[in-house]
């Protein structure tokens, strides 16, 4: 079996000159911030940040196979309390026991590993100085019937200062019905972890019914991720989670908020890694560093899809990726397999930037 760039360049498939020969005239690379081994240095050295947010986003930002690389491969388990226990363990049980979750992230170099407070709470001290923890302080709670997109804090700022967090991270449901209260609190929040030291991850999540339309779910378009995605950095997170943009259109399509032509006709295109690039700036040209989601596991297909979202990502700008299902839904020896092929991507001399 191939390895590295070559193992890449077979799992594109005859998508690879799509992906990797496209060139983005919309904004220019030049313009933006590109994560780099000084991306601390070059952003947050001159920000608001105290030297203990500094030392830990150093600690995130230098740990795993991406170490100081400027990008970052972080392992998200929520899904137990976003989704459901059974649900997302039951493929792989072996991660009903959360110290598995820890493993893999350390098997795979990863740059820290994301999860709730109760699995980090639990090996704490075993754990917490082998590889950096992002305490995931907030969840959308799916026991409730009907279901609700309401986002409510499971773990508090504190806790995850004292089980040793280097970051803390939350989600808001921008445009839901409970999205004004998730803001302030979620902002509150993150003032509270760059006073203790620690880094912010925001996961911007659009959601609302509303956002559906002949049939076609805008809550992954460009418009609106990239809209939420400039609220969550004037919240101060140092990192911001996103879904990868599948089209365009949100505002017009719809017919709500505030939009101009230049954002669809200049600003973007339909190639996806165009749409990615919108994200990217609209979290400050890149100061704020975009990582994307990689989506749920079909099982069959999840390399290529992987290895196609990791290039979108970094040919647009991106930061890396924070992939949870499509790892941990397997046996942990594949998982960590397929982890370390998307840091391939980023490790790529031959993948650059668009």
């Amino acid at each position: 079996m191939n390895t590295g760039f070559d193992r890449i360049h077979e799992l594109l498939g005859t998508d690879v000159g799509y992906f990797l020969d496209h060139s983005c005239k919309t904004f220019d690379k030049k313009s933006l911030q590109l994560p780099s081994p000084n991306f601390i240095d070059e952003v947050f050295a001159n920000s608001n940040r105290n030297p203990q947010v500094l030392r830990n986003l150093a600690a995130l930002y230098g740990h795993g196979r991406l170490g100081e690389t400027g990008y970052l491969s972080i392992l998200p388990v929520d899904q137990g309390i976003e989704h459901s226990a059974g649900s997302a363990f039951a493929p792989n049980p072996v991660y009903f026991d959360p110290e598995n979750i820890i493993r893999l992230a350390l098997e795979a170099g990863c740059n820290g590993v994301a999860t709730t407070m109760g699995t980090l709470g639990l090996f704490a001290r075993k754990y917490a100085y082998k590889i950096p923890f992002v305490a995931k302080i907030n969840h959308n709670e799916l026991l409730t019937y009907p279901n609700k997109h309401e986002q409510i804090l499971f773990g508090s700022v504190e806790d995850a200062w004292n089980l040793g967090a280097a970051a803390v991270g939350a989600t808001v449901y921008f445009g839901s019905e409970g999205s004004n209260r998730q803001i302030m609190e979620v902002a509150e929040a993150f003032e509270r972890a760059h006073q203790l030291g620690m880094a912010t991850i925001l996961w911007c999540y659009t959601r609302n019914s509303g956002f559906e339309k002949d049939g076609k779910n805008y809550e992954t378009a460009a418009d609106l991720t990239g809209q939420a995605n400039h609220l969550g950095v004037t919240m101060q997170a140092d990192i911001i989670k996103q879904k990868l943009p599948t089209h365009n259109g949100g505002f017009t399509s719809i017919g709500f908020g505030k939009s101009h032509p230049d954002m669809y006709d200049k600003l973007s295109s339909s190639h996806p890694i165009d749409l990615c690039r919108y994200q990217v700036a609209n979290c400050y040209m890149g100061k704020i560093g975009l990582i994307n989601s990689g989506g749920a596991s079909s099982g069959e297909g999840d390399l290529e899809e992987a290895v196609k979202t990791a290039v979108i990502n970094k040919r647009a700008g991106g930061t890396g990726l924070i992939m949870g299902r499509k790892a941990f839904q397997r046996p942990m020896e594949e998982g960590v397999k397929l982890l370390q092929l998307i840091q391939d991507v980023y490790l790529s001399k031959e993948i650059t930037v668009a």
